[in-house]
């Protein structure tokens, strides 16, 4: 089993050591690097122990220089890198030749049984005994085909191998050898192994006789009948030639789509689309293949001790009756190998005709557009069949009444016949409409089912749309509220710096209209707030020299106190005094020019003066600031 890892070369051995998960790495090129930590971690994971082959790593480490062979030799490194491009294209070439492998074990298999059926047929005939040439040669045939079988029932698990080694990154046969896959090969080999091997050998068999009243019978029969009854179940090949060569299985996109859904590509999964695509054909080809080969081993079974059984068409009537479950009863087995083959028989016949019903039913059932036509005839029909009944029951209804109250001579007879057959259209009417509710309960099919089910899909995928949607515009009002919570936040510091440039400008306005206030204001402290208390800007005021304050003029006016103009020597002014141009907002300025002139016996009378002054500005500044805004516009 050595050979199996390393029969194939560098596909088997190295391709499969290096061309794993850790493909690329096997040489030291640029391939190497791109493999993941994963497929390293695995790849060295399934390297043997005691391999013959060196580990990726280790070529890696020598460079690409000569390496090792599995026989010892030194020779120069593998042309292919075992990156995913080889492993692929080994791959497929391991596809192709197992396919044709076991198409050839299939050829062998078929070969050895129709030799055996033609020396059994020929012996039984009476053309040559056990003991000819001619039965000695066949045999011989036979026994040559089973060894080429088994060998390439041999050769067919061991592509499995390698195609295993190359899936899952490993470079030792022995990791893919399983108690499964043991099992397997050896069931198979014993199976394709029994076959009438050359010589004439013969056994003593004993059975009662049901047809001959219960007698017990003994007669010597040859060892080809038991050898060759078991050389049948090499059909088991067909199955897996179908999955080598289905459409399904060989086709790169069928593959694909059942690995992402999870399908496993088997015979079983083959078999079953077969009995969707054509299961009459494949129904009729499987009962007649059953009814051949099960009335030929009848016949081999029961011809040595019943010559009614000798006939073939006997054994074929006795195979049909019991597959049909019917069993007349005329032709009964006798042999305990006979009775085996008529209860598989029996077995075999009531699945087929389960699955015959089955396939015939569905053959049989309408077609969706078919079930619709023929729903909508039927609706159509029992419209009418339902106006008609209403008609039916106006116009008696109408009758009733007629002769019964237009009538000048009532007719009970009449009468009678009418009332009866109001009842009747009354009872035609609601057979009409429960006709009506079984053909639309009738109608929710499964197939109707399915166009509903697609109708509420297209519903339900709208109001997701319209739910993303919504979703989109939650955000966008979410970003604004977001935005706007952050401006409410920012307002005050803006109201607070507008309030102060708006303070600013009303100051530079009240400076400019009233610069003797201004200048005075200066002199006693203008850094004081405008709602500080009348005494206190006295008691101040009360302190300071006037002489001492500067005063600093900030209009183009001049002061007309003399004091002034003799501190500050300024030209005089073409323009009339402040007083005369804007007397309306100009207030009393006798204490300012009394603040200027008195000496400073008259303190306290300016302190008030100014202190009234003050109190008026900080009382009413703002009424002032318009007030003077509107005498500048005028």
């Amino acid at each position: 089993m050595k050979s199996i890892g390393s029969g194939g070369g560098p596909g088997g051995g190295p391709g499969g050591a290096g061309g794993g998960c850790g493909s690329g790495s096997g040489g030291a090129g640029p391939g190497g690097m791109n493999a993941g930590a994963a497929g390293d971690e695995a790849g060295v994971a399934l390297v043997g122990v005691h391999s013959e082959y060196p580990r990726y790593m280790e070529e890696q480490g020598l460079g690409g220089g000569p390496l090792k062979g599995p026989s010892g030799s030194i020779g120069p490194a593998s042309k292919h890198k075992p990156n995913v491009g080889y492993r692929l294209g080994r791959r497929k070439a391991l596809f192709e030749k197992r396919k044709r492998i076991s198409d050839y074990a299939l050829v062998m298999g078929m070969f050895g049984i129709i030799v055996m059926v033609i020396e059994n047929e020929l012996s039984s005939a009476g053309i040559y005994t056990k003991a000819s040439f001619y039965s000695t040669a066949l045999k011989t045939l036979i026994s040559v085909s089973t060894v080429i079988l088994l060998g390439l029932i041999f050769a067919y698990h061991a592509l499995e191998v390698q195609l295993f080694m190359i899936d899952n990154c490993a470079d030792d046969w022995r990791i893919a050898m399983t108690w499964q896959r043991i099992s397997q090969i050896s069931i198979e080999l014993i199976i394709c192994a029994i076959h009438p091997i050359p010589g004439e050998y013969y056994f003593l068999w004993t059975t009662k006789l049901s047809n001959k009243g219960g007698d017990i019978g003994t007669k010597w029969v040859p060892y080809d009948v038991t050898l060759s009854l078991p050389m049948f179940l090499r059909l088991y090949l067909i199955c897996r030639v179908m999955l080598l060569h289905s459409k399904l299985f060989t086709d790169a996109s069928s593959r694909s789509i059942g690995a992402l859904n999870r399908i496993n590509f088997n015979t079983r999964f083959v078999l079953k689309t077969l009995m969707t695509i054509c299961p009459g054909t494949v129904l009729l080809v499987f009962m007649v293949s059953l009814w051949i080969i099960a009335s030929w081993t009848l016949r081999q079974c029961e011809r040595f001790h019943d010559e009614e059984h000798a006939n073939l068409l006997n054994a074929m009537w006795l195979i049909a009756i019991t597959f049909l479950s019917v069993g007349f009863g005329d032709i009964v087995p006798n042999t305990y190998c006979g009775r085996g083959i008529a209860v598989s028989t029996g077995m075999m016949g009531a699945g087929c005709t389960a699955l015959l019903v089955a396939v015939v039913s569905r053959k049989l059932e309408l077609t969706r557009a078919e079930k619709h036509v023929h729903n909508f005839m039927m609706d159509t029909q029992l419209t009418k069949r339902l106006k008609n009944a209403a008609a039916n029951v106006l116009r008696e209804t109408w009758l009733i009444y007629k002769h019964t109250r237009i009538a000048k001579r009532v007719n009970p007879g009449r009468v009678r016949t009418h009332q009866r057959k109001f009842l009747l259209a009354i009872y035609a009417l609601r057979k009409v409409k429960m006709d009506q509710r079984k053909l639309m309960d009738n109608a929710n099919t499964i197939t109707d089912m399915a166009k509903t089910q697609n109708t509420v899909y297209e519903i339900v995928s709208d109001m997701s749309t319209r739910q993303d949607a919504l979703e989109k515009r939650l955000a966008s009002l979410e970003n604004i509220l977001t935005s706007l919570q952050e401006q409410l936040e920012e307002l005050p510091v803006a109201l607070t710096k507008s309030l102060a440039q708006h303070t600013e400008r009303l100051e530079k306005r009240r400076n400019f209209l009233h610069p003797d206030t201004a200048v005075a204001m200066s002199s006693f402290g203008g850094g004081l707030s405008i709602g500080m208390a009348g005494s206190s800007f006295s008691a101040h005021q009360s302190q300071a020299s006037p002489t001492n304050s500067p005063l600093l003029p900030h209009s183009r006016s001049v002061p007309s106190a003399p004091t002034t103009t003799s501190l500050y020597p300024w030209a005089a002014s073409p323009l009339p005094p402040v007083a005369s141009r804007t007397p309306h907002l100009v207030p009393d300025t006798g204490s300012g020019r009394q603040l200027h002139s008195v000496p400073n016996s008259s303190a306290p009378t300016t302190s008030q003066s100014v202190t009234k002054l003050t109190s008026q500005t900080g009382m009413g500044g703002l009424g002032n600031s318009q007030s003077s805004d509107t005498s500048a516009h005028s």
